[in-house]
């Protein structure tokens, strides 16, 4: 289960102002392998590992478990600490973090999904993006009778403009927590699509994992295969990630608006793709138009941030884009493409309700000393 932390308290808060501103198949492709950058060329600090390491002793970077930084296309840096963990929700008690070791991401998971979906969209496995969200649903025809509940489209689950009531700013162990009476219903995608009209679609954003559940539901159906095994197939194994889980949810499927577990210098990866456009060892896994599109800022978030399709948009102090993947408890993915630099942070603070001031503190670190 997610944790208990008001998920709006603990991501919307000051968002921008640190964003920086911050199994191997056969014919499978070969382990990647970050090339190591070195300080002088890349830029960074010397002391900066003492300072992590300080800050860890301190307590000011609370549970830091992983920092990876890359810039065009090198590792500049990486180090892992020991600290608490869970599993969407389990304890794992004490783990040892290294470059090999899973980590949850939490709602950085939204933003693969994102991806999942265009690489879908392209091979026609998935509605386009004008379909009404209920023609997908041909069971739920009662619902389909509300003209104004026809109108939502797949580009509303996309941007999470729905329209629809959706309420995730409540402890996750509240019952009243609209992603845990999702997960507690009967039937995930009815409870999603049922909810109150609250909005015309398109008019407003409100945070919604049930948009990821959606879309997670519509992948996997069209390519006849659990969304694990899709993202294995046309992203992971292609980029020579080869340990990854998502975590199921309830109902046997995957949780895909939280589930994904992956290795920090995996998840670097995804950032570096996006960096590329969608491009890996020459071959277009995500179209650089979806890509484009995915980051393209649509639609007022969080304080400070806008939303494309399932990717946080903010601006540098400078006026540069910074794209962003978030997840609860201080999981964070950053690109910035005009330093042609990619930055994985995990932590482990879940029900910490001061979360984001260790991250934080985390991200203005390596803000001064990555030049």
């Amino acid at each position: 289960m997610p944790s208990d932390t008001s998920r709006r308290r603990v991501l919307g808060a000051g968002a921008a102002a640190l964003a920086w501103a911050g199994m191997r198949g056969a014919g499978a492709a070969p382990v990647f392998a970050w090339a190591q950058a070195t300080p002088d060329t890349a830029g960074v600090s010397p002391d900066l590992a003492t300072r992590l390491d300080q800050g860890v002793k301190s307590g000011e970077f609370a549970n830091l478990h992983s920092v990876f930084v890359a810039r065009r296309g090198q590792k500049l840096f990486e180090r892992y600490f020991e600290g608490s963990d869970e599993r969407w929700g389990t304890s794992l008690g004490r783990v040892a973090f290294d470059a090999s070791t899973l980590h949850d991401v939490r709602s950085v998971s939204k933003s693969v999904v994102g991806l999942l979906y265009g690489v879908a969209l392209a091979e026609g496995k998935v509605p386009a993006l004008d379909t009404p969200l209920l023609d997908a649903f041909p069971a739920y025809a009662d619902l389909a009778g509300d003209e104004r509940r026809r109108s939502i489209r797949i580009s509303h689950a996309l941007t999470m403009t729905m329209g629809l009531e959706w309420n995730e700013d409540l402890p996750y162990n509240d019952p009243r927590n609209s992603e845990i009476a999702m997960e507690r219903s009967k039937d995930r995608y009815r409870y999603v699509l049922e909810r109150p009209i609250v909005a015309a679609p398109g008019e407003r954003w409100r945070y919604c994992g049930g948009a990821t559940a959606i879309l997670g539901h519509l992948i996997a159906k069209g390519a006849g295969v659990p969304l694990l095994d899709y993202a294995r197939e046309k992203l992971f194994t292609p980029m020579g990630i080869d340990q990854v889980e998502w975590t199921p949810g309830f109902n046997g499927e995957a949780a895909a608006a939280s589930g994904l577990r992956m290795r920090a210098p995996d998840l670097a990866r995804i950032g570096q793709l996006l960096l590329q456009g969608g491009e890996w060892n020459g071959r277009p896994l995500v179209s650089k138009e979806w890509v484009a599109q995915s980051l393209a800022p649509r639609v007022p978030a969080f304080e400070g941030l806008h939303y494309g399709y399932h990717w946080y948009a903010a601006q540098q102090k400078q006026g540069g884009p910074v794209h962003m993947a978030i997840g609860l408890g201080g999981q964070r993915l950053i690109v910035v493409p005009a330093q042609e630099l990619v930055y994985v942070i995990f932590m482990g603070n879940y029900t910490r309700a001061d979360q984001l001031k260790p991250l934080f503190a985390v991200q203005k670190l390596l803000h001064v000393a990555v030049r």
